[in-house]
Parts: structure tokens; C-alpha cells; sequence
């Protein structure tokens, strides 16, 4: 073989090498961006498709928004799409049984009312929740409960199923304040009272006596909340959204039929006869927005009132908090004190305790440390891993044991919403403007999770202790629903009000009290109390006392 002939073979056998270099390259080069498409394509479809949309209830005076910076916090955190219904605080029940009506059950199901957990759960709308699953996917949420106390773990269970996670509020050892206009008080030379005589004789003055100094007689004692107050100083409780249950020699009773009551009906009927009960009592104090302002304390009509709970009512200086610069500074007026401030610049309140009946008796409203029920929709475990993945979320929201998550998770970002007030302190502050901004953490969608307890007493609570609210609190003994209490709690709520609210303006005379009572018994009452004398009988060990 000649030289060229030689050089002719090694050029096409490097030819060949070369084009087959080149076809695997080719091919290998193929499979690679196939894989990098895919991994593309999974990438953006994880983007644009969560791997979850929970529908998640609130009941919020002011609505989160679709685009709030804390949901998409959490919404990218979990890899999934939170939809926040935004259900009224005032109208909360009725507006989530209309969606309820429509088909539309939400995942996140928060129940208000704790006797209405059993009402949804025989309209079929809950899922049970394992216990072990609870555990293992809500572990902090868990562990907080029994660290306070394990049995209210047992209320949330319908025949040994479980389908509520208690929501204890600690706060509700304060009962609500009985509140006096001071200045009104001073001007007409008055104590606060302490007994119900000396109470009659401030509401007449009230409302007689021109404690406003503007020459017309156009202010009235009290009204609807305050009348609880009375019914406190006769051992009960009347006017309350469910039935109020009491205890009397270890056995339940309603406390609008105990006997006793014809007694406070008799005052209450004199009194409004006499122009001492403000006549709108029968539609309630507030009229609108924020359900717990008293409008008619507010606005000079009534002197005194047991409306909201006692942050409602905290005046200038009565505590210290952090101001934007983490340094201490007097607490502003809130909430009612505040709107009654800006209408009388002048204007004075005063808390008063309980006032004591002709039998000892005394109290105000308290509410129950069983806040509510949180439990989840029955359609959510229908999709494999959402119980468990909407659990793992409520227990990041609610009950993070990384400090500064949890505060996160309540009040924002820090260094824009809040900051700490100093590198070895684990007090934190509020920024402005959100230090001066009423319900912010709804605008930036934080807050969203249960009520735990296990949180640390601040001084809002210290002052709240001082003031004596942790005393003569009446408190529901019925902390859970029956059957008939399910069937018959609506019909009968309405006629306690229509015959309280008929003997108090005289349309009935006080004897009318024991008809109604026998009506109330025979279209359901007698057999609510059988039901609920049975369920308390099983459960006193278990039974919280407030």
C-alpha cells in the first residue's frame, strides 16, 4: 500500500470516529435538555399549580386580602393556595350556614360557638381527626393543650371520635367590667355602688337627675348589658347568645327559669316603667362595626354599662407598653374609652365590682376558657394528605416554638412590623405605622391561626388582675351541645327573650314569669335539661372550674 492510498484509509477512519463523537454528543446532548425541559416544565408547573388549595374561615372585622404579605408567606412556605374566606365577626354563623347551604364547605372550619360543634357534625360537614395524626402533624398545638390541661382534649370528641381541636383562651378568667360614667358620678355626688339598693339609687339619678348638666332629661340608667348585672346580683345570667346553664346542688339548671329571676324582672319592670332602662335595650347597646362598643355609653344616652371584655376599656396610663423605639410608654385609651373620649373630651369611667343582691349574690358575664372548636371540613379529607398538611399549617401558625416564627406568625416581619427592644430582651415592639393601626394584622394577613395557651401574662393582664376581674365571673357550666339542646336551643333562645323582654316593658305582668317557664318546658326545655344533667353527670370529673 502506497503512502497515499494510506493517508486516504486514516483520514476516513478518523472521519468515521469523528461523526460518531459527534452523534453521540448529538444524542447525549438530546437527553440532556429533554431532562433539563422536564425538571423546567416540573419547576413551573410547582410555580403555578400549589400542591393544595385550602379554604381557610376567619371572622374578622377587617377582611385579609387576597395579595397580604403573611398568606403568601405561608403560602409559599407550604407549597400551597390559601383561600381566606371572609366571614363578618357579627354575622359569623350566619354567613358561613349560607355557604354551608351552597354546597361550600371550607378545610380550615373554625366553630365559634363551641356548642355548634356538634350541630355541624351531625349536618355531616366535619372530618374526623385520628388522634395520631393530630399528634404527629400538630405536635405543638397538642403538647400546649395538655401542658394546661388534657381533659378539654376530651370536649372536642363526638361517641370517641374526634372532630374539634380545642381553642382555650386563658384571658377568659377576666369576666366583663362593670363600667360607671365617672364625671356623671361626681357631678350627681355619688359613690360608685356596691349593693343593688345603692345601685337603684345611681340609675335613677342617672337618669333623672341631669348627670350631663345640659338641662333635658335625656339619659337613662343602663341598658341591655347592664342588665346582666342585675341578674348577676340574683346568682345568673340571662341575656347571653347560647343558653346559660348553672349549677345548682350538683345538678345543671337553665339560669332564665330559676325562680329567683321574678324577682329581678319585678326591679327591671318598675325601672323601665319609671324611665330608667334605656328603651332601645331590646335591639342591644351597639349598632354597628366593631360588636363589642357599647353605642349608647358612648354616645351620653346610658351611665353604665357590662359591655366587651376588658381590653375594651383600658384608659390613658392604666399600664405600660413599648413604644415604636422599644421604650416604655403609657397605654392609650381603647376601643370604647377611646370613642367616648373623642365625643366628650370631659368624660371619666370607672370600674365598679359586681353589685351584691338581697341574698349575697353577685357577678358578671364571664366567657368560658373553651374559646372554640377548630376543625376541618369533610370534603378536605376526601384528598390524600391534606388533613395532615392544613394540621401541620395550623400548628406553625399557631403555636411555633421558634420564637421568633411565632411572634412572625401573630404580628408580622421583623424590622418592618416589629422589631425587638433590645439584643438580650425577648420583649419585641410594634413599628409604625402599625403600632397605631387597629386590626393591621389582618391587612397583612398574620394572625390566622387558633388560640393556644401557654402564652406569657404581659401587663395587660396584670392590670386586668388588679382591677379584680378575676372575681364573680359567671360562667356557663355547659360547655358542650347535646342532641336536644342541637334541636331546640333556637326556638327556645327566642322565647326567653320575648318573655323576658315582655314582662321588663310591662306588656306582661311579672306573674307571667311561671307560664312562661311551663312553655319553655314542654316545647323542648325538659328535655334539654335531661340531656345536659346527663352529659354533666359523666363528665364533673372532667368539669373546668373558671
Amino acid at each position: 500500500m502506497n503512502i497515499n492510498h494510506l493517508r486516504t484509509l486514516c483520514l476516513l477512519i478518523a472521519t468515521s470516529i469523528l461523526i460518531g463523537l459527534m452523534s453521540g454528543c448529538t444524542f447525549l446532548n438530546r437527553e440532556t435538555a429533554q431532562v433539563q425541559q422536564q425538571e423546567h416544565s416540573a419547576s413551573a408547573e410547582k410555580d403555578t399549580a400549589p400542591q393544595y388549595t385550602i379554604s381557610w374561615t376567619m371572622h374578622q372585622n377587617i377582611p385579609v386580602p387576597a395579595d397580604a404579605e403573611m398568606i403568601a408567606y405561608i403560602e409559599d412556605r407550604f407549597d400551597v393556595d390559601l383561600e381566606v374566606w371572609n366571614l363578618e365577626n357579627k354575622r359569623y354563623e350566619e354567613l358561613l350556614d349560607m355557604e354551608l347551604a351552597q354546597g361550600k364547605i371550607p378545610d380550615l372550619f373554625r366553630i365559634r360557638q363551641p356548642h355548634d360543634l356538634l350541630k355541624y357534625q351531625m349536618q355531616g360537614v366535619l372530618a374526623e381527626i385520628p388522634p395520631e395524626v393530630l399528634e404527629q402533624y400538630a405536635p405543638n398545638i397538642v403538647q400546649r393543650i395538655r401542658d394546661y390541661d388534657s381533659r378539654y382534649l376530651e370536649f372536642g370528641k363526638i361517641n370517641g371520635s374526634l372532630y374539634g381541636i380545642p381553642a382555650i383562651n386563658e384571658t377568659n378568667i377576666y369576666r366583663t367590667p362593670v363600667v360607671y360614667r365617672e364625671d356623671w358620678l361626681k357631678r350627681l355626688g355619688l359613690d360608685v355602688p356596691k349593693t343593688l339598693d345603692e345601685f337603684e339609687t345611681v340609675m335613677y339619678a342617672f337618669a333623672k337627675g341631669d348627670p350631663d348638666g345640659n338641662g333635658k332629661q335625656d339619659t337613662y340608667g343602663l341598658s341591655r348589658e347592664g342588665l346582666n348585672v342585675v341578674f348577676g346580683a340574683f346568682g345568673q345570667s340571662v341575656f347571653t347568645e347560647q343558653l346559660y346553664f348553672n349549677e345548682e346542688n350538683n345538678q345543671l339548671v337553665i339560669g332564665a327559669l330559676e325562680p329567683e329571676m321574678k324577682k329581678a324582672l319585678a326591679y327591671m319592670q318598675k325601672w323601665y316603667q319609671d324611665g330608667i332602662i334605656d328603651p332601645e335595650f331590646i335591639t342591644g347597646e351597639n349598632k354597628g362595626g366593631y360588636k363589642h362598643l357599647s353605642h349608647a355609653f358612648i354616645n351620653g344616652k346610658i351611665g353604665m354599662t357590662s359591655m366587651g371584655n376588658y381590653y375594651h376599656w383600658n384608659q390613658e396610663g392604666d399600664y405600660s407598653v413599648l413604644n415604636e423605639h422599644g421604650e416604655e410608654t403609657p397605654v392609650e385609651p381603647s376601643f370604647n374609652v377611646n370613642e367616648l373620649i373623642q365625643k366628650n373630651a370631659a368624660a371619666e369611667v370607672v370600674f365598679g365590682s359586681p353589685v351584691i343582691g338581697p341574698d349575697g349574690h353577685s357577678g358578671s358575664k364571664g366567657n368560658n376558657l373553651l374559646m372554640n372548636f377548630i376543625a376541618i371540613g369533610a370534603e378536605a379529607a376526601n384528598e390524600p394528605g391534606k388533613l395532615e398538611k392544613i394540621l401541620e399549617i395550623l400548628d406553625y401558625v399557631s403555636a411555633n416554638p421558634d420564637p421568633v416564627e411565632r411572634i412572625k406568625m401573630e404580628y408580622g416581619l421583623p424590622g418592618k412590623h416589629w422589631d425587638w427592644s433590645a439584643e438580650d430582651s425577648k420583649s419585641f415592639h410594634l413599628l409604625r405605622p402599625y403600632n397605631r393601626m387597629e386590626n393591621y394584622t389582618n391587612m397583612i394577613g398574620s394572625s390566622i391561626g387558633m388560640t393556644v395557651p401557654g402564652t406569657t401574662t404581659d401587663k395587660r393582664e396584670q392590670w386586668a388582675a388588679s382591677a379584680g376581674l378575676t372575681e364573680n365571673g359567671i360562667y356557663n357550666r355547659l360547655e358542650v351541645a347535646t342532641p336536644a339542646l342541637i334541636q331546640y336551643s333556637s326556638e327556645l333562645i327566642r322565647m326567653r327573650d320575648r318573655a323576658y323582654i315582655s314582662i321588663i316593658t310591662g306588656d306582661q305582668p311579672v306573674e307571667y314569669f311561671d307560664t312562661f317557664v311551663e312553655e319553655f318546658m314542654d316545647a323542648g326545655g325538659q328535655q334539654v335539661l335531661l340531656e345536659a344533667n346527663h352529659w354533666y353527670n359523666e363528665h364533673k370529673e372532667t368539669i373546668h372550674t373558671q
